[in-house]
């Protein structure tokens, strides 16, 4: 149990209420979840607004509610607090009630449209593997020191994020690695904590039915380095285009990294096999199990934020050697008659871009690429022509099936992607709404020189369709498929 007033410290409020500085229960932001003695915030979200709730947080024991607006007829045996900005409070006041777990531990956040889960995931089995205690907050995996926690979003709501970094500094954790969404800065699911370092992969067309503009998306990405406090850092790959835009506002110690220009940390690709490449960072060759271009930047990223945070080079350089690719991604299932089927979470034109492009450096000209490919429904549209087009271009078949429909049909969002396959590669795309018929149909139209790639769901183990998730694990469908077909 915290004191009202250590929760609200540092958070603009006004009250009219008097003596109400008692020990608060827990924090909600869900009226649902309300308990005697608690405290509910109020937040507007993107589907409904908290406000509207307030009365059924009172009637479960609500203690204290903070909101925008004090209501006319305000029960005067509730703590009631005003502030500007609900969603913003309730950062500080998730932090706030776990006694700032983030100000005990080096916290680094990674943001962008590609590589986020890689680059975090990378990070925390290093440092693991250095011989510090850790804790990852990822898509694939949250993880307390070796406690493994399975994720549901990119990144929780602030209470959970501050819950678990409360435990990773009860486990002795002394890193900690967080995926930032611009869905997570934008609605200041991160307001309250304390970064040590920030890190920037890359900006690419994503998730512009949330965000409506590009211009919004990259505000959202640029708000997360605005916020950096004086003495972290910033590390940006210069690379891309918005890298320096990232840099501009903020108050951390500025540092890039490259592939092609002048930068702090620079790495060069001397070797690509399919088992994977050589990388030359500085003076020294490193053999490493990852492949493609993108996956060298996110090594890159890896090798400069563990260098910043005070690691022997040496050390760090041999660790990455042994280090192996994230669930998911470019993960290899390989048939008994020698068929390659890669699996890849690339659901964005620049990903589904960069992991062919991978493919067919790689290739010999007796391999055939077949890409399985689709588009999650109720999200951005105008993805959809552009990663049908790039499936075409850069494939020899292609078959569009069905992702994560949800309230879509699948056919609807089939036709959207055949929307930007040009005329004369149109008889080089199937389409086939089941995907586990898409992913047989790959595998017979395969021979043993062939590469399939599946596209889209990666990790994920489920297909969400007509709002219920259904059990979908795109490696197990292969192994399925590959062993019925021997």
């Amino acid at each position: 149990m915290r004191r009202l007033s250590e929760i609200l410290e540092g958070i603009d409020y006004r009250t009219e209420s008097d003596g109400c500085d008692h020990g608060i229960s827990s924090v909600c932001f869900d009226s649902r979840k309300v308990k005697r003695g608690d405290l509910f915030v109020a937040v507007p979200g993107t589907q409904t607004d908290g406000h509207r709730f307030i009365n059924d947080a009172v009637n479960a024991g609500a203690a204290a509610v903070v909101c925008s607006n004090i209501p006319a007829e305000a029960d005067p045996g509730i703590c009631w607090i005003s502030v500007d900005d609900p969603s913003f409070a309730l950062g500080v006041i998730a932090s706030n009630y776990y006694n700032r777990p983030s100000s005990s531990l080096r916290l680094v956040g990674i943001t962008g449209t590609n590589g986020k889960t890689t680059t975090a995931t990378l990070l925390y089995r290093l440092f693991s593997s250095l011989g510090y205690k850790a804790g990852l907050l990822s898509t694939v995996m949250n993880y307390v020191a070796d406690r493994e926690f399975r994720a549901t979003l990119t990144t929780p709501d602030p209470l959970v994020i501050n819950s678990y970094l409360r435990e990773m500094c009860d486990a002795g954790c002394e890193y900690a690695f967080m995926e930032v969404s611009s869905h997570a800065v934008k609605q200041n699911r991160i307001a309250g904590l304390d970064f040590s370092m920030g890190i920037f992969t890359n900006i690419t067309h994503d998730h512009l039915d949330y965000h409506g503009t590009f211009d919004d998306y990259l505000a959202a990405k640029k708000k997360f380095f605005d916020g950096l406090p004086a003495g972290s850092a910033a590390l940006v790959n210069i690379d891309d285009r918005n890298g320096e835009f990232m840099l501009q506002n903020t108050s951390a110690e500025k540092y890039s990294y490259s592939l092609r220009s002048v930068a702090d940390y620079k790495c060069r690709i001397l070797e690509h096999r399919l088992d994977g490449m050589n990388i030359r960072f500085g003076n020294d060759d490193v053999w490493t199990r990852f492949i493609g271009e993108f996956n060298a930047y996110n090594l890159l990223a890896v090798f400069a934020a563990a260098d910043l945070m005070g690691q022997d080079r040496t050390e760090v350089l041999t660790a990455l050697t042994l280090l192996k690719p994230v669930p998911g991604r470019f993960e290899f299932v390989r048939s008994a008659a020698g068929t390659t089927a890669i699996v890849d979470y690339a659901h964005t034109p620049d990903a589904l871009d960069n992991v062919l492009k991978a493919i067919n450096k790689l290739k010999r000209p007796v391999n055939r690429v077949i890409t399985v490919i689709g588009a999650g429904g109720d999200r951005d549209r105008s993805k959809r022509p552009v990663m049908g087009e790039i499936s075409a271009l850069k494939s020899d078949r292609v078959i569009l099936t069905s992702d994560n429909p949800r309230s879509e049909d699948p056919v609807d969002i089939i036709n959207d992607m055949l929307k930007g396959v040009p005329e004369d590669k149109r008889n080089n795309v199937l389409s086939i709404s089941d995907r586990r018929e898409a992913l047989r149909t790959a595998a017979m139209l395969a021979d043993k020189d062939g590469i399939i790639l599946v596209a889209g769901k990666g990790h994920e183990t489920y297909q969400e369709i007509k709002g219920v998730r259904h059990h979908f694990d795109d490696r197990e469908e292969l192994e399925k498929v590959f062993t019925s077909l021997n």
